[in-house]
């Protein structure tokens, strides 16, 4: 099993999820999240002061997959998230040694 951890542009939240629910996922957590890469801030204009954004806005998905899902997820995540355009995030993967549902207390793929 493996758990993808996305960093992706907010406003691409809707067409990921969709890109995601076509290949069979059913479930990801969604977190709100700032942070900086080559994107890195931009200046903004407030009340006639000018200031330094460092952290953007982004949104975290972390997915648990069975390892067989992984190229198929990764496909859909690129090509629903991407605008080609500095900035529009990664995709982690890690080792997922274990999953247990609370509800029920199955685990591995069962939990998924």
């Amino acid at each position: 099993m493996k758990m993808l951890t996305a960093i992706i542009k907010p406003f691409r939240l809707d067409d990921v999820r969709d890109a995601l629910a076509n290949v069979g996922i059913k479930g990801i957590t969604v977190t709100e999240v700032k942070g900086f890469g080559r994107q890195k801030g931009h200046t903004e204009l407030y009340r006639g002061a000018e200031y330094v954004v460092d952290f953007l806005p982004k949104v975290k998905l972390e997915i648990a997959i069975a390892s067989d899902q992984v190229d198929t997820v990764i496909d859909a995540i690129v090509n629903s998230a991407g605008t080609g355009k500095i900035g529009d995030g990664k995709i982690f993967i890690h080792e997922l040694e274990s999953v247990i549902r609370i509800r029920t207390g199955e685990t591995g793929h069962d939990a998924l």
